[in-house]
Formats: C-alpha cells, sequence, structure tokens
C-alpha cells in the first residue's frame, strides 16, 4: 500500500476531500463535512444545474476514486472521501436549505453510510472499481435524501 500524496498530487488532493480525509478518526465524518459546506452553493444554483453539477461530480468521483484507489494499491481507502461529499450533496439537495436539515441531512447520511443496510451492504461488498467506491454512498444519499423528503412532506 502506497501513501497517499495529498498535498503533491492534485487527484489525491481532490479524493481526500481537500485534506479531510487525513483525520485519524472519522475521516468519512470530516469529508461530509466538507460536502455540508458546500450545500448552501449547490442551494444558490437553479436546480437543474444543481443536479447536473452532482451528476457530473458522481461521474467524475467514479473515475476519480478509481485512479486514486488505483494509486495506492487499496479497493477503498479510508480517507478517499470524494464518495462522501457527493453523498451529502445527493441527501439534501431537494431539502430546505436550513440548519435543521443540513443538521438532520447529516446525521441521516452519516448514520446510514456508517451503518450501510441492505442494500447499501450489498453494493458495498458486489461491486469494484471507482463505480464500487462511489455506489454505496450515493444509495446512502437517495435512502437519507427520501426520508428526510418524507418527513419534511408529513411536517408541513
Amino acid at each position: 500500500m502506497h501513501s497517499p500524496k495529498v498535498w503533491r498530487n492534485f487527484w489525491h488532493f481532490l479524493a481526500f476531500g481537500f485534506g479531510s480525509g487525513l483525520a485519524k478518526k472519522a475521516p468519512g465524518t470530516w469529508g461530509t463535512l466538507v460536502g455540508l459546506a458546500f450545500v448552501p452553493l449547490l442551494h444558490l444554483l437553479p436546480l437543474w444545474f444543481a443536479l447536473c453539477v452532482i451528476a457530473g461530480a458522481s461521474v467524475f468521483g467514479m473515475w476519480l476514486c478509481g485512479r486514486v484507489a488505483s494509486d495506492l494499491g487499496v479497493h477503498d481507502h479510508g480517507g478517499i472521501v470524494w464518495d462522501e461529499i457527493v453523498g451529502i450533496w445527493i441527501t439534501l439537495i431537494f431539502l430546505p436549505n436550513t440548519w435543521l436539515w443540513l443538521a438532520l441531512g447529516f446525521i441521516t447520511f452519516r448514520v446510514l453510510d456508517i451503518a450501510k443496510p441492505w442494500p447499501i451492504s450489498w453494493l458495498d461488498r458486489k461491486v469494484g472499481g471507482g463505480l464500487g467506491i462511489m455506489i454505496d454512498d450515493m444509495l446512502a444519499g437517495v435512502i437519507a435524501a427520501g426520508v428526510l423528503y418524507a418527513a419534511w412532506f408529513f411536517t408541513v
């Protein structure tokens, strides 16, 4: 296993969430916080454009995570957090841009990403490469969004 070159390699820098993936404890949580910081900016965009940004970041992430994992010789290095960044964007893009929903989205996404209930766990085990690194977090984001959107719908 090679060590990440986060401060010398642009691709590693991105995959490691601008350095947040280097955290000794809970790098996925720190990466999710980095992604969370961008959510208010995504909400400033027209929805169709924000969705294009998320779709582009997802496809790019499949290549990026696959490349960096290959560089490191580890399928899903814990410091690769681009998948968490995209996952939290998916979670929150359709929800109100308030502190309450940002916090609920963060917690719900992290619980699903860590616990990996079925079918997230199945995808995590069965899909390899960059797609495998990204797909479980993308699905966790979709499920978290569905749960929170339902909660929002029934509280309005």
